[in-house]
């Protein structure tokens, strides 16, 4: 039970002829009630240290501005009409010390989680950082969108586990989309339902995976609406404004340092607070590169883990490490923000991209993390991430046993597999554990058969791959381009990049090769190409068995459990939570709530929720419905078929664009 106010046992003294009974009663009884009266969100011990600790702006002038010398400009939420829940993370909340019910019965919680009511002990503020987006640095940019409300206090019993990554015993809290604030340049500091619940799934979804992550508590919407052009295509229309809260242990980024910086060579720009730093502290060198090394390891250990689940991260600059989604199927180039027309950020690139951003980091730290320290730690980054990428790979093939060589070809050739084939990545790694070790007697022929046809199950028809390798860029925009490399190099170089157009030109090349070729004779070909990887990773697999002739079930079993807890069944797709979020601005808010619990296990099955809402209430009828939806996805473009969450992506999800 929560600890309310001071107990009457604790008062040992008498007052001038008045028991303590009688005063406790005449003068404590208002207090109490007042405590008892005040709801779990008012009761929360805020302990705003950044606040305290970090340079705060004074002043409280409105409107967008320059902020020098300050990380923090104190904001004033701007109100929504009518908010309430969409959708709440009963173990994100937990974080806080909160149970689900009593903060969807609290009649105030979606005010408070909202910003439009302002928590006892709260100090709405916006972060000012800077940022380098898409190789070049901006500026000040700082929370546009995004509210500090503060820190709370870890609550009694908190797991060990989640303190790990807390040392500080606080975790912040952040409403985005609650309004303007000095950093909201052009927009308007609001977010929208798509979006919101975007984050919201996908943030939660990432945590179950396994993968470091701020969290999202709730989503909440209202009646208040702004005016968003979709697709940019001159056709706005007006949604409503939804807020999401955000937990971590800090929302400090390496944008947060980069304030300090001189005028950029390129752009010109420098940061708000350049020159405000008065004083070094030589003696804290020692420090420093023990953080930069901690900061490193971390990043590598991170974007390992998202690589190993499929995920790709759409915006990853300096100031921005945003949630957005995973593979539809294995790409190397695949690009998952439309906005990335350069492919900077394709999932192939990520890993070094997230080096480049390490180095700009070293950069805002000199001369505190002197250079050629921090080169020192950095020539260790791509040593720390594929250790970090090969163990989790060997987790997924069940290499558990012995580490060799070769397991990083094998790993390689099993991607490029995947990527010749158009296979689902997910749905891929999934299936491996049904593929055994290699035994005595068995017909091998027959077993290399079946653990073909497995891994075809997973790989993308003729029209799905033609689809895929389709050019992005108009013909007569890429044949200019062409000439242009060739004729003006330095105008060429300005415009585009021989990156984009090798792409261009090798989806020309995949498709031209596709129109030539039948779905037969694409299945004949996908077929060999599973079935010469699948010998290759027996053979690896037996090697595993050496020695072990009397433990050989023990080992097969051991290597299931650990590749199903490590390969999971379902992850948020774009189709998913495409569903949800039509159904949700309908009205119906039940998809967001029931994709929520799917991703909160996602290694596991879970009877009763292996399909949409709308579907499962018919639930003597699930299987057949199930495999109906199955057929008519396999054989249309168009229906929007309600799939069950662990299925390959239907058609119509490569018509998703999110920017």
């Amino acid at each position: 039970m929560a600890y309310i106010g001071r107990r009457p046992g604790s008062l040992r003294c008498l007052l001038s002829g008045v028991s303590v009974n009688r005063f406790f009663c005449a003068v404590g009884m208002e207090d109490m009630g007042l405590t008892l009266g005040r709801s779990p969100l008012e009761r929360l011990p805020f302990d705003n240290q950044a606040l305290k600790k970090l340079p705060l702006d004074t002043s409280e002038e409105a409107g967008v501005r320059q902020v020098k010398g300050a990380c923090f400009s104190r904001v004033k939420p701007q109100l929504l009409t009518g908010p309430r829940f969409v959708a709440v993370s009963p173990q994100a909340l937990a974080l806080l010390g909160l149970s689900q019910e009593e903060v969807l019965n609290d009649p105030l919680g979606p005010e408070y989680l909202s910003g439009s009511k302002v928590m006892p002990g709260s100090e709405p503020a916006a972060h000012c950082y800077c940022g380098h987006q898409f190789g070049q640095f901006a500026g000040q940019l700082g929370d546009g969108a995004a509210c500090y409300l503060g820190e709370i206090k870890v609550p009694p019993g908190q797991s060990p586990d989640l303190l790990l990554e807390n040392p500080s015993l606080r975790w912040e809290i952040q409403v985005k989309g609650a309004g303007l604030t000095p950093y909201s340049r052009q927009a308007d500091g609001r977010k929208v339902l798509r979006s919101s619940i975007r984050e919201f799934l996908c943030s939660e979804a990432m945590f179950f995976l396994g993968v470091p992550t701020t969290r999202a508590g709730s989503v909440v919407t209202s009646d208040s609406k702004v005016l968003r052009d979709i697709n940019y295509n001159g056709h706005p229309r007006h949604e409503r404004c939804s807020v999401v809260l955000r937990i971590a242990p800090t929302f400090l980024r390496f944008g947060s340092f980069e304030i300090f910086k001189q005028a950029d060579e390129f752009t010109g720009r420098q940061g708000p607070s350049y020159g405000q730093i008065q004083e070094t502290f030589p003696d804290h060198v020692e420090r420093n590169v023990a953080f930069f090394r901690e900061v490193m390891v971390r990043t590598a250990r991170l974007v390992a883990q998202w690589q190993c689940v499929g995920f790709c991260h759409g915006v990853l600059n300096t100031d921005n490490m945003s949630f957005w989604f995973v593979l539809l199927r294995f790409d190397p180039d695949y690009i998952c923000n439309a906005s990335d027309n350069s492919g900077r950020y394709s999932y192939q690139a990520q890993p070094t991209i997230c080096r480049w951003n390490l180095v700009k980091l070293a950069e805002a730290l000199a001369p505190e993390l002197p250079p050629e320290r921090a080169e020192a730690v950095m020539d260790e980054y791509m040593d720390v991430y594929n250790r970090f990428y090969l163990g989790n790979m060997r987790r997924k093939l069940g290499l558990l046993k012995k580490e060799e060589p070769e397991d990083e070809i094998l790993i390689t050739e099993l991607l490029q597999t995947m990527h010749n084939t158009g296979a689902d990545f997910t749905n891929t790694f999934r299936s491996l554990s049904q593929i055994s070790c290699p035994k005595e007697g068995e017909n091998e022929e027959e077993i290399l058969g079946q653990a073909t046809q497995l891994l075809l199950k997973q790989c993308a028809s003729l029209e799905e791959l033609k689809a895929a390798n389709k050019p992005t860029m108009d013909p007569r925009e890429l044949a200019m381009l062409l000439s242009l490399a060739q004729t003006n190099p330095t105008l060429f170089q300005i415009i585009s990049d021989r990156m984009t157009i090798a792409r261009q030109l090798d989806k020309l090349s995949k498709l031209k090769d596709l129109m030539e070729s039948s779905q037969e004779e694409l299945k004949i070909k996908q077929a060999e190409d599973w079935t010469a990887w699948i010998t290759r990773y027996r053979k690896r697999l037996g090697r595993e068995l050496e020695g072990l002739s009397d433990a050989v079930q023990a080992v097969q079993d051991d290597r299931v459990k650990v590749m199903d807890h490590t390969n999971p069944r379902v992850v948020l797709r774009n189709y998913i939570a495409q569903n949800a979020i039509e159904a949700a601005e309908n009205g119906d808010f039940s998809e967001v709530q029931r994709v929520l619990m799917v991703l909160e296990k996602p290694f596991s099955s879970q009877p009763g929720l292996e399909l949409p809402t709308w579907v499962s209430k018919h639930g003597d009828t699930e299987e057949a419905e199930r495999e109906e939806a199955e057929e008519q996805s396999a054989s249309s473009s168009t229906v929007r078929s309600a799939l069950p969450y662990d299925s390959k992506p239907p058609a119509w999800a490569q018509e998703i664009c999110v920017t």
